[in-house]
């Protein structure tokens, strides 16, 4: 058994998309429009060398959607492969301004940093 995707809402399907882009150097598919669903439309990211693929999603529906935390996912964790990568990608994503907590060596062992999408996600990066 195997993971075989992790869906994201998001309120800006192109901005989402070159975050993953951007940070992750992912690969984004083309646009999907629901043909069941009017409005809905989603791309698949698939993260470099098969490690996973998250489905982003939109829909008009989500403009006025609070961004108050609620049940279900907090954050998903991509372990990077070393501190180093951690601490680069880290770099860049203040100097982006979407780093929302630095390098750190966790309580539990983990050495990582949480970074944010444009709609607030957070993502745990690790070593």
């Amino acid at each position: 058994m195997q993971l075989a995707h992790i869906a994201l809402w998001t309120r800006n399907l192109d901005q989402a998309a070159a975050f993953w882009q951007t940070y992750f150097g992912a690969h984004v598919g083309e646009a999907y429009h629901s043909q069941r669903r009017p409005g809905f439309v989603s791309r698949f990211v698939q993260l470099p060398d098969h490690a996973g693929q998250i489905e982003l999603m939109t829909g008009p529906w989500l403009a006025d959607a609070p961004q108050a935390e609620h049940i279900g996912w907090d954050h998903m964790a991509i372990a990077l492969g070393s501190r180093a990568e951690v601490d680069a990608l880290a770099a860049r994503c203040k100097a982006a301004g979407c780093l929302h907590a630095p390098p750190r060596l966790t309580g539990d062992g983990f050495y990582e940093a949480v970074i944010k999408t444009p709609d607030g996600t957070r993502i745990e990066i690790t070593a």
